[in-house]
């Protein structure tokens, strides 16, 4: 200790009897070990921004998993909605709509409806995103029988990639497969133009309308008055779950859970329907910057632009039983659309239902 003292006062040039040394050794430390450290500090972030960079680079060049690379989330799209496991359509190239109507004619064969088959009379019901929906009239083959059917009919004039998209949402619906609680495809009609989509018709139309109707105590089935009991929201909000877990089977979210999204039978069956989300999702890896979807039903997350998934379906799942047992009425009633994420972000919920409510 006393030589490191001798050699610092040879080096500051002092008698090693100066008093006044002492204070000018001092300083010569308290300036020596800063540096140390920060020079320390300098060397080790140098060596892991090194590493960083290193790893990227190494990322960068070595191929995707089977020189495939993955479709990058888009904003509002989590990894397990992104299609990686096999299931994006890949839209082949053709250079005609008549090209791409012929390459399509083998793949959907099983599923051509004759348009003989299809009663001239339609009734419009709506106007959907890639056209008019219709109710008609279908044979079954048995001629003193038919059943109704809806049609959805792709928009005219149309291009050839809207083609390609209205034929590629009859492929993921056929992907889809039969379930009970989802709507079922049942033929289609695409080996010329118009386009149709054939899906089953609910007889009681969407919820939303069903519970409004339940409101005015003017439902009836069979010819008698109906009310809608607790027993029976909780038997609709079990089917739509089962139809969200067959989703998340095949790894896709719906994206847009509410009552104008089921479908209700005579006997209270209920059918998810308003699948066009999932199908941007699974087709193209991304939700197209034109869909619409009424903020007050989304997830924070969804709010906020940030991944989503199955997570965000139970969220709208909590407001869709909202709807139910008020018999439609909307969320947050109090709040405007524009402020629901700020009312969110204060930690607020969505106030509890009176005790006497319509039901």
């Amino acid at each position: 200790m006393e030589d490191s003292r001798r050699m610092t006062r040879i080096l500051l040039e002092c008698n090693l009897t100066d008093k006044l040394c002492i204070l000018r050794e001092n300083q010569y430390e308290v300036v020596i070990v800063p540096t140390l450290f920060v020079a320390a500090f300098l060397i080790l972030l140098g060596v892991i921004l090194w590493l960083h960079f290193r790893g990227q680079r190494a990322q960068r060049q070595s191929p995707g998993l089977q020189g495939i690379a993955p479709i990058p989330p888009s904003r509002g799209l989590s990894w397990e909605a992104a299609g990686l496991g096999g299931n994006i359509f890949v839209p082949q190239k053709q250079n005609s709509v008549e090209d791409l109507l012929q390459s399509n004619a083998s793949t959907l064969a099983k599923l051509q409806v004759s348009r003989d088959q299809l009663s001239e009379d339609m009734e419009e019901i709506h106007i959907g995103t890639c056209g008019t929906i219709y109710r008609a009239k279908m044979n079954t083959g048995d001629s003193s029988k038919s059943k109704s059917v809806v049609l959805k009919a792709l928009r005219e004039p149309t291009g050839f990639h809207e083609i390609q998209d209205f034929l590629g949402r009859i492929h993921f619906h056929h992907f889809l497969g039969k379930h009970k609680n989802l709507v079922q495809l049942e033929g289609c009609c695409t080996q010329k133009l118009p386009l149709y989509m054939v899906l089953e018709d609910m007889t009681h139309g969407d919820l939303l309308n069903f519970l409004w109707t339940c409101r005015r105590d003017v439902m009836t089935m069979d010819g008698l008055l109906y009310d809608l009991t607790e027993k029976q929201v909780y038997h609709i909000g079990r089917q739509v779950l089962m139809a969200l877990e067959y989703l998340q089977g095949k790894r896709l979210f719906h994206g847009d859970i509410a009552a104008r999204n089921v479908l209700i039978q005579g006997d209270l069956t209920a059918k998810l329907c308003g699948l066009g989300l999932a199908y941007e999702i699974h087709a193209r890896g991304a939700i197209s910057s034109k869909r619409i979807v009424p903020l007050k039903w989304q997830a924070p997350e969804r709010l906020l632009l940030k991944p989503a998934g199955i997570r965000g379906d139970v969220w709208s799942f909590g407001i869709l039983l909202y709807e139910m047992v008020t018999l439609g009425a909307p969320p947050y009633p109090e709040v405007p659309h524009t402020h629901i994420l700020q009312y969110l972000q204060r930690r607020r919920v969505m106030k509890k239902p009176p005790v006497q409510i319509h039901m």
